[in-house]
This record gives C-alpha cells, structure tokens and sequence, in this order.
C-alpha cells in the first residue's frame, strides 16, 4: 500500500511540474495569419467556430467564460486562434491584433464578437409565444410544436449570405426527415406574392412564413441575417447561430439529448 501510494505522490508531481496542459501551442503563427486578410479569413472560416462549445482562454492562457471572451473580441484587439489539442475539446485562445495588420481584420472580428454577444443572450430564454400561417395556410404555433425540437431559419430575399446555404439547409432537412420530433420553419420578411415567385426559382425545404420583418425586428430582436434559431422541446431557445456550419454541428447536439 504504501509503495502504491509513493508511486501516485510522484506521478502527481512529476505532473505538476512538467507544466503539462490539456492544450498546446497555437495551430497556426497568430503574426503571420495576420499580414493578409484572406489568410486570416480562410482560417477564421475554417477553424473557428464562436457560437460552438468551446474553452475560452485569454491572452495568458486563464480560462474565462465565453462572454467575457467575446467581450474582448469585440473591443477589438484580440483575435481568436485555436490551440492544438489531443482532447475532444475545442481551446480557443486570444492574442494581441498586430496594429500593423489589415485593419479589415478588426472591424470583421469586432461585427462577428458583436452578433455573437447577441445570439448569446438570447440562448436560455423562452421563444416568445407565436401563431403563424404559412405559404400553405398551415397553422403553426408554440401549442402545436410542444415537445418538438423547432429550427427556425430567419432571412429575406435579397439576402445574398440568406439564400447561398439554402442547398446545405435543404440537405439538413434530409438528413433529419425521419425525425418527427423536429420541424424546419423559416421566417422570412417578404410578402406571399414575393416569396412564391422566388421559391419557384430557388426551393426552400423549410415551411415559409412570410410578413415576418416586424417581429423578426421588434420582437426577436434580430439584427443580422440570416439567423438560426434551434428551440427545444421546452420551448428555449437552445442555440441561435449566424451561418449554417454552426446549425449543423448545434443541431447534431441537440438531435441527441
């Protein structure tokens, strides 16, 4: 017992002293990802992702929450780069904006912490009470969707950023069809004689509610399109997101608690 005992106290401190983390150093050069803008916007895309799960570090390696991490975001000195990690966890740490950068970089990094912070807010909080008619006179409201999971997709039409990932959100439809416990609503600002015009043309697999510019504004609050919103079977709003990579990955989480 006591050599089990000895053998676990020098594993405890070989490992405090070792300095050893679950993290290690950034995955790219954080200098270098910053001289062009499109190096730096090709990486932001592809690797990160500020409405996932993820560990928020600050500037000395301190683990902070995820809002005051976005905070410092958006106050714009600091970018957002990942670290390597054997764990299944995502570790996303801020370094200094280098004042010689593209100055493009900041305000980007800034408008993006800014519509996170939002979203943020929203996440935990009721879906407000709603009755909605959609294209095909179908009633829906927050009594007929009790117990289901709803995904809800908030756009217009002349919304560029709206209808490219139409093809990829159709693909999700797809891929949960079996699902009965999930239903796709989109909201969209436009009037019935606009939007049946243009769904001939560009397909939406969602059910379409039109006339919703009001309450997407006033009452959802919503200041960037297009926005998605995952409600759980509560009625919360579970996950509300900017772009269709963090619906997909927000959405497979959702599908399975």
């Amino acid at each position: 017992m006591k050599k089990l005992f000895y053998t676990l106290f020098l594993v405890v401190i070989f490992t405090s002293c070792s300095g050893q983390t679950p993290f290690g150093k950034p995955e790219v050069s954080p200098a270098k990802i910053q001289t062009q803008f499109m190096d730096w916007w090709t990486y932001q895309s592809h690797n990160i992702m500020l409405s996932r799960d993820f560990v928020p570090l600050d500037s000395n390696s301190k683990e902070i929450t995820k809002d005051q991490f976005l905070k410092e975001l958006s106050e714009g000195s600091y970018i957002p780069i990942r670290l390597e990690s054997d764990s299944a966890l995502f570790y996303y740490k801020l370094f200094k904006i280098d004042p010689k950068s593209d100055t493009s970089i900041k305000a980007t990094i800034v408008e993006t912490a800014f519509n996170e912070i939002q979203n943020l807010k929203k996440e935990g909080e009721p879906f407000p009470a709603f009755s909605f008619s959609d294209l095909n006179g179908n009633l829906i409201t927050n009594e007929n969707l009790k117990g289901k999971i709803v995904v809800i997709k908030c756009w217009y039409i002349h919304c560029a950023a709206c209808i490219k990932e139409f093809p990829q959100v159709n693909q999700l439809v797809e891929k949960y069809k079996d699902r009965k416990d999930i239903v796709f609503i989109s909201l969209a600002e436009d009037t019935p004689e606009q939007l049946t015009v243009f769904l001939a043309r560009k397909p939406l697999s969602y059910s379409v509610v039109p006339n919703m510019k009001t309450y997407m504004n006033l009452t959802l609050q919503l200041n960037a399109f297009p926005t998605h919103i995952i409600i759980n079977k509560e009625g919360f709003m579970e996950k509300v997101v900017s772009n269709y990579a963090g619906l997909e990955v927000s959405l497979e989480k959702a599908s399975r608690e």
